[in-house]
Protein backbone atom coordinates (compact mmCIF):
# COMPACT_ATOMS: atom_id res chain seq x y z
CA UNK A 1 0.00 0.00 0.00
CA UNK A 2 1.44 3.30 -1.16
CA UNK A 3 -0.04 6.91 -0.35
CA UNK A 4 -0.67 10.11 -2.71
CA UNK A 5 -1.50 13.45 -2.29
CA UNK A 6 -3.07 16.14 -3.97
CA UNK A 7 -3.05 19.44 -3.40
CA UNK A 8 -5.84 21.71 -4.97
CA UNK A 9 -7.65 18.40 -4.67
CA UNK A 10 -11.06 20.19 -5.10
CA UNK A 11 -10.26 21.74 -8.24
CA UNK A 12 -10.70 20.79 -11.67
CA UNK A 13 -7.44 19.41 -12.40
CA UNK A 14 -6.92 18.02 -8.72
CA UNK A 15 -10.26 16.25 -8.79
CA UNK A 16 -9.25 14.93 -11.93
CA UNK A 17 -6.28 13.99 -10.91
CA UNK A 18 -7.84 12.32 -7.43
CA UNK A 19 -10.35 10.41 -9.51
CA UNK A 20 -7.78 8.79 -11.34
CA UNK A 21 -5.26 7.89 -8.54
CA UNK A 22 -8.35 6.28 -7.11
CA UNK A 23 -8.72 3.64 -9.96
CA UNK A 24 -5.47 3.17 -10.81
CA UNK A 25 -4.27 2.87 -7.02
CA UNK A 26 -6.92 1.12 -5.36
CA UNK A 27 -5.38 0.37 -2.33
CA UNK A 28 -3.33 3.00 -1.75
CA UNK A 29 -4.31 5.41 1.00
CA UNK A 30 -5.20 9.10 -0.75
CA UNK A 31 -4.87 12.46 0.88
CA UNK A 32 -7.01 14.90 -0.44
CA UNK A 33 -5.97 18.74 0.77
CA UNK A 34 -7.89 21.74 -0.29
CA UNK A 35 -9.87 24.81 0.90
CA UNK A 36 -12.95 23.10 0.81
CA UNK A 37 -14.22 19.64 0.48
CA UNK A 38 -14.21 17.96 -2.94
CA UNK A 39 -17.77 17.28 -4.32
CA UNK A 40 -16.93 13.45 -5.09
CA UNK A 41 -13.96 12.24 -2.66
CA UNK A 42 -13.55 9.40 -3.43
CA UNK A 43 -13.38 6.12 -1.41
CA UNK A 44 -10.24 5.41 0.04
CA UNK A 45 -9.50 9.20 0.28
CA UNK A 46 -9.14 11.54 2.91
CA UNK A 47 -9.39 14.51 3.35
CA UNK A 48 -8.10 17.74 5.36
CA UNK A 49 -7.81 21.23 4.53
CA UNK A 50 -5.23 23.30 3.03
CA UNK A 51 -4.93 26.97 2.56
CA UNK A 52 -1.98 27.63 -0.17
CA UNK A 53 -1.55 31.20 1.67
CA UNK A 54 -1.42 29.84 5.12
CA UNK A 55 1.56 27.97 6.19
CA UNK A 56 0.43 26.88 9.22
CA UNK A 57 -2.23 25.14 7.63
CA UNK A 58 0.44 23.11 5.28
CA UNK A 59 2.23 22.22 8.28
CA UNK A 60 -0.42 20.62 9.55
CA UNK A 61 -1.55 18.77 6.42
CA UNK A 62 1.44 17.35 6.06
CA UNK A 63 1.68 16.37 9.65
CA UNK A 64 -1.53 14.74 8.80
CA UNK A 65 0.51 11.71 6.89
CA UNK A 66 1.38 10.37 10.03
CA UNK A 67 5.28 9.80 11.62
CA UNK A 68 7.41 8.00 9.66
CA UNK A 69 5.12 7.66 6.39
CA UNK A 70 6.64 8.29 3.25
CA UNK A 71 4.78 9.80 0.26
CA UNK A 72 5.00 7.86 -3.00
CA UNK A 73 3.22 11.50 -4.94
CA UNK A 74 2.88 14.57 -3.93
CA UNK A 75 1.02 16.58 -6.83
CA UNK A 76 0.28 20.17 -6.15
CA UNK A 77 -2.32 21.19 -8.94
CA UNK A 78 -3.02 24.60 -7.83
CA UNK A 79 -2.58 28.05 -10.17
CA UNK A 80 -4.11 31.29 -10.14
CA UNK A 81 -4.64 33.45 -13.76
CA UNK A 82 -7.57 35.41 -12.58
CA UNK A 83 -9.73 36.21 -9.93
CA UNK A 84 -10.59 39.56 -7.93
CA UNK A 85 -8.13 41.96 -8.50
CA UNK A 86 -6.34 39.62 -10.46
CA UNK A 87 -6.26 39.09 -13.98
CA UNK A 88 -3.45 39.14 -16.95
CA UNK A 89 -1.90 42.04 -18.51
CA UNK A 90 -1.63 42.58 -21.72
CA UNK A 91 1.21 45.44 -21.48
CA UNK A 92 3.42 46.76 -18.91
CA UNK A 93 0.64 49.70 -18.34
CA UNK A 94 -1.72 47.25 -16.68
CA UNK A 95 1.10 46.01 -14.04
CA UNK A 96 0.40 46.72 -10.32
CA UNK A 97 1.66 45.58 -7.42
CA UNK A 98 -1.05 43.72 -5.57
CA UNK A 99 -2.35 41.73 -8.31
CA UNK A 100 1.66 40.79 -8.80
CA UNK A 101 1.84 39.91 -5.04
CA UNK A 102 -1.39 37.86 -5.40
CA UNK A 103 0.24 36.15 -8.45
CA UNK A 104 3.35 35.35 -6.58
CA UNK A 105 1.65 34.42 -3.23
CA UNK A 106 -0.36 31.36 -5.16
CA UNK A 107 1.91 30.24 -8.03
CA UNK A 108 5.13 30.39 -6.51
CA UNK A 109 5.25 31.32 -3.04
CA UNK A 110 2.27 28.44 -1.96
CA UNK A 111 3.92 25.61 -4.04
CA UNK A 112 6.86 26.40 -2.56
CA UNK A 113 5.68 26.07 0.99
CA UNK A 114 4.08 22.83 0.22
CA UNK A 115 7.67 21.39 -1.25
CA UNK A 116 9.20 22.70 2.15
CA UNK A 117 6.52 20.55 4.20
CA UNK A 118 6.30 17.66 1.95
CA UNK A 119 9.44 16.62 0.17
CA UNK A 120 10.84 15.69 3.84
CA UNK A 121 8.00 13.23 3.47
CA UNK A 122 8.34 11.31 0.78
CA UNK A 123 9.47 7.88 1.13
CA UNK A 124 13.38 7.00 1.51
CA UNK A 125 13.63 3.42 0.34
CA UNK A 126 11.55 3.79 -2.96
CA UNK A 127 10.41 5.76 -5.98
CA UNK A 128 8.93 8.67 -5.16
CA UNK A 129 7.67 11.87 -6.85
CA UNK A 130 6.62 15.57 -6.18
CA UNK A 131 4.81 17.28 -9.20
CA UNK A 132 3.71 20.69 -9.65
CA UNK A 133 1.25 22.05 -12.06
CA UNK A 134 3.25 24.85 -14.01
CA UNK A 135 2.61 26.43 -17.45
CA UNK A 136 3.93 26.56 -20.77
CA UNK A 137 3.83 30.72 -20.46
CA UNK A 138 6.06 30.03 -17.73
CA UNK A 139 9.09 29.63 -19.86
CA UNK A 140 11.63 32.13 -20.47
CA UNK A 141 13.13 30.62 -23.26
CA UNK A 142 9.62 29.67 -25.33
CA UNK A 143 8.16 33.36 -24.39
CA UNK A 144 7.68 34.95 -27.94
CA UNK A 145 4.16 36.14 -27.53
CA UNK A 146 4.66 38.90 -24.30
CA UNK A 147 1.61 39.73 -22.21
CA UNK A 148 0.45 38.08 -18.99
CA UNK A 149 3.04 39.40 -17.43
CA UNK A 150 2.67 38.22 -13.66
CA UNK A 151 1.39 34.84 -14.38
CA UNK A 152 4.24 33.98 -16.53
CA UNK A 153 6.86 35.69 -14.43
CA UNK A 154 5.39 33.13 -11.17
CA UNK A 155 5.09 30.79 -13.24
CA UNK A 156 8.79 30.87 -13.94
CA UNK A 157 9.40 31.23 -10.25
CA UNK A 158 8.24 27.99 -9.79
CA UNK A 159 9.65 26.63 -12.54
CA UNK A 160 13.46 27.68 -11.09
CA UNK A 161 11.73 26.27 -7.14
CA UNK A 162 11.39 22.89 -8.83
CA UNK A 163 14.52 23.01 -10.26
CA UNK A 164 16.18 24.57 -7.52
CA UNK A 165 14.69 22.32 -4.54
CA UNK A 166 15.14 19.03 -6.82
CA UNK A 167 18.81 19.82 -6.77
CA UNK A 168 18.50 19.49 -2.95
CA UNK A 169 16.14 16.51 -2.87
CA UNK A 170 18.27 14.26 -5.05
CA UNK A 171 21.30 14.29 -1.87
CA UNK A 172 18.60 13.00 0.22
CA UNK A 173 16.37 10.55 -1.52
CA UNK A 174 18.42 9.37 -4.84
CA UNK A 175 15.18 7.74 -5.98
CA UNK A 176 12.92 10.35 -5.88
CA UNK A 177 11.65 12.90 -8.98
CA UNK A 178 10.88 16.32 -8.53
CA UNK A 179 9.25 18.02 -11.58
CA UNK A 180 7.01 20.92 -12.64
CA UNK A 181 4.49 20.26 -15.50
CA UNK A 182 2.27 21.83 -18.18
CA UNK A 183 -1.62 20.19 -18.47
CA UNK A 184 -2.20 21.94 -21.83
CA UNK A 185 -5.48 24.23 -21.95
CA UNK A 186 -7.44 22.46 -20.29
CA UNK A 187 -11.17 23.16 -19.65
CA UNK A 188 -11.45 24.36 -16.13
CA UNK A 189 -12.79 27.44 -14.50
CA UNK A 190 -8.62 28.91 -15.24
CA UNK A 191 -9.11 28.83 -18.68
CA UNK A 192 -12.75 29.34 -19.11
CA UNK A 193 -12.48 33.09 -19.93
CA UNK A 194 -10.15 32.67 -22.88
CA UNK A 195 -11.31 29.18 -24.11
CA UNK A 196 -13.21 30.70 -27.13
CA UNK A 197 -9.88 31.54 -28.82
CA UNK A 198 -8.82 27.87 -28.74
CA UNK A 199 -8.99 25.02 -31.21
CA UNK A 200 -11.35 22.14 -29.51
CA UNK A 201 -8.78 19.44 -30.79
CA UNK A 202 -6.48 21.48 -28.66
CA UNK A 203 -9.05 21.93 -24.97
CA UNK A 204 -8.29 19.13 -22.95
CA UNK A 205 -10.95 17.58 -20.53
CA UNK A 206 -9.43 17.68 -17.50
CA UNK A 207 -10.05 13.73 -17.08
CA UNK A 208 -7.95 13.10 -20.46
CA UNK A 209 -5.16 15.72 -18.65
CA UNK A 210 -4.86 13.72 -15.57
CA UNK A 211 -4.52 10.73 -17.42
CA UNK A 212 -1.57 12.15 -19.40
CA UNK A 213 -0.22 14.21 -16.99
CA UNK A 214 0.26 11.09 -14.58
CA UNK A 215 1.32 8.69 -17.64
CA UNK A 216 4.13 11.68 -17.85
CA UNK A 217 5.00 10.82 -14.64
CA UNK A 218 5.19 6.65 -14.58
CA UNK A 219 7.56 7.50 -17.63
CA UNK A 220 10.02 10.02 -15.37
CA UNK A 221 13.68 8.34 -13.55
CA UNK A 222 15.40 10.66 -10.66
CA UNK A 223 17.82 11.59 -14.18
CA UNK A 224 14.78 13.82 -15.13
CA UNK A 225 14.59 15.39 -11.57
CA UNK A 226 14.47 19.24 -11.73
CA UNK A 227 12.64 19.12 -15.42
CA UNK A 228 9.86 21.05 -17.04
CA UNK A 229 7.61 18.18 -19.14
CA UNK A 230 4.26 19.21 -21.10
CA UNK A 231 1.02 16.54 -20.97
CA UNK A 232 2.84 14.69 -23.97
CA UNK A 233 6.11 13.82 -21.88
CA UNK A 234 8.15 16.65 -24.36
CA UNK A 235 11.01 18.46 -22.34
CA UNK A 236 10.06 22.24 -22.25
CA UNK A 237 12.96 24.86 -22.08
CA UNK A 238 12.73 26.74 -18.61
Amino acid sequence: MGTSVVVGASGGLGAAVLARLAKARPDDRLLALSRRRPDNLPDQADWAYLDLTDEASIAAAAEGLGAGEGADLVFVATGQLHGPGLSPEKSWRSLEADALMAAFQVNAVGPALVAKHFLPRLARDRRATFAALSARVGSIGDNRLGGWHGYRASKAALNQMIRTVAIELARQRPQAICVALHPGTVATALSAPFQSGVAQEKLFTPDFAAERMLAVLDGLSPADSGGFFAWDGAPIPW
